[in-house]
């Protein structure tokens, strides 16, 4: 872990310079993809059964999960668990409904309308992690948006094990959140399926989801054949903390983040230098027992860093240059500082919310953006699964007023076969 002393010497530059993330190096991962994402294109199932026994270590004869997989999935996962998962999905579904638009058309003059078509995409991919995770938040997170946005074909591919079988709970998450269809499919291949549709799986419109280097890489590879979410990097959490604080809360919610990844950055801005020191204390005494220890050590000792600054206006300067993926403000009143947040993914407020609050149950999506991202994008949501299309609609007298305007600008632009199409209707 680091320390940071905060003065006028630390320019936007520089902070920048200090939290960068290092580039991963993606030439092994990237030729392998290739290959994957050429042999799904040209042999279909055939190179999908193939990966998926060389791969996962498992011989499918038919990918596709059936009705009473997942019965069977749900009496596993048992009815407390179901619960639990049911919600909060219910919680989802409430906050996500209030970002629903509707399409508009409205008088904009005389004789003209003008507005906006709002369509769901016809069809999704949902990618979700296998092997040794299982992360049935992010079947939650990621396909419920989809559904309250009118979504009609949902479908959900997941790794399977050796053999044969998706985690249950898992499955359980994907027939409350609505799933259409489930294949047991994953990594580069599961990507290419996906995007150009094999015998067995119709191709998508646009892939969500979080993945592995593999699946990161044929996600931005296969951009452009279809839409993508985001291509994500390590999961980071930035704290801005006063002497209000409990350090051994602190501790706690940095190390959440840490136990995600070894390259997890965890940052923690504070104007008291009494409280950075017992953080780093609890930091301690908290990783020295905890289940993943190896994870957390390689996270905290690389990519933790304390920032000292005289007073938190300048903590939020150095936040919003960091633009963390979680943001918690552990401070006494925080709701008077929330105005000064400028960068980040998800905001947690006060001493109460930690980030698995918002991870698992109370609504607002975790799919969120990495890597400073959240100065220029936004946490997964309805409006990811909806197009828009401009309506135009010019009457005669409403036409007649614009023609001659319109027929000079597209001379002036050289393009007079636009010009043509306002004079032919002149014409008449």
């Amino acid at each position: 872990m680091k320390w940071i002393t905060v003065d006028e010497n630390l320019t936007p530059k520089k902070l920048r310079e200090i939290t960068a993330r290092p580039e991963e190096n993606f030439a092994g991962v990237e030729e392998i993809v290739d290959d994957i994402l050429k042999n799904i294109r040209l042999e279909g199932d055939k190179a999908l059964r193939a990966y998926t026994l060389k791969l996962d270590g498992c011989d499918l004869t038919d990918f596709r999960v059936t009705p009473e997989e997942i019965e069977e999935a749900k009496a596993l996962v048992g009815e407390e668990m179901l619960s639990i998962l049911q919600e909060a999905a219910d919680n989802i579904y409430r906050y996500h409904q209030e970002q629903v638009t509707t399409s508009w058309l409205k008088d904009f003059g005389p004789h003209i309308k003008l507005g906006m078509r709002i369509t769901p995409i016809q069809r999704v991919g949902l990618y979700v992690p296998g092997g040794t995770a299982a992360y049935p938040s992010t079947v939650l997170m990621d396909a419920i948006p989809a559904k309250v946005a009118g979504v009609p074909s949902l479908v959900m591919i997941s790794p399977p094990n050796k053999e044969g079988k998706i985690n249950p709970i898992i499955l359980a998450a994907a027939k409350i959140a609505g799933v259409d269809e489930i294949y047991k499919i994953g990594g580069a291949q599961g990507v290419a399926a996906l995007a150009y549709g094999t015998e067995t799986i119709e191709p998508v419109n646009k892939i969500v989801g979080p993945g592995n280097a593999f699946v990161a890489t044929a996600k931005r590879k296969v951009f452009g054949t279809v839409g993508i979410d985001m291509i994500a990097g390590p999961s980071e959490v930035g704290i801005v903390a006063d002497a209000s604080a409990n350090p051994q809360w602190v501790a706690a919610d940095l190390l959440a983040q840490a136990e995600h990844d070894a390259r997890a950055a965890v940052y923690l801005v504070t104007p008291s230098k009494a409280l950075g020191e017992a953080v780093v204390e609890a930091v301690k005494q908290q990783m020295a027992v905890a289940p993943r220890k190896e994870i957390m050590e390689a996270s905290v000792n690389n990519w933790m860093q304390i920032f000292l600054v005289k007073d938190l206006d300048q903590g939020f300067k150095v936040m919003n240059s960091i633009a963390p993926e979680h943001l918690e403000l552990a401070l006494e009143n925080p709701e008077q500082y929330l105005d000064k947040v400028q960068n980040a993914g998800a905001i947690f407020m006060g001493h109460y919310t930690p980030e698995p609050i918002g991870d698992y149950f109370a609504g607002p999506n975790h799919t969120l953006p990495t890597s400073g991202t959240a100065k220029f994008s936004s946490p997964l949501g309805v409006y990811d699964y909806i197009k828009r299309s401009s309506v135009l609609w010019y009457e005669e007298p409403a036409f007649a007023a614009a023609a001659d305007k319109v027929e000079k600008f597209a001379k002036q632009e050289g393009l007079y076969g636009h010009a043509a199409s306002i004079t032919q209707r002149k014409k008449s």
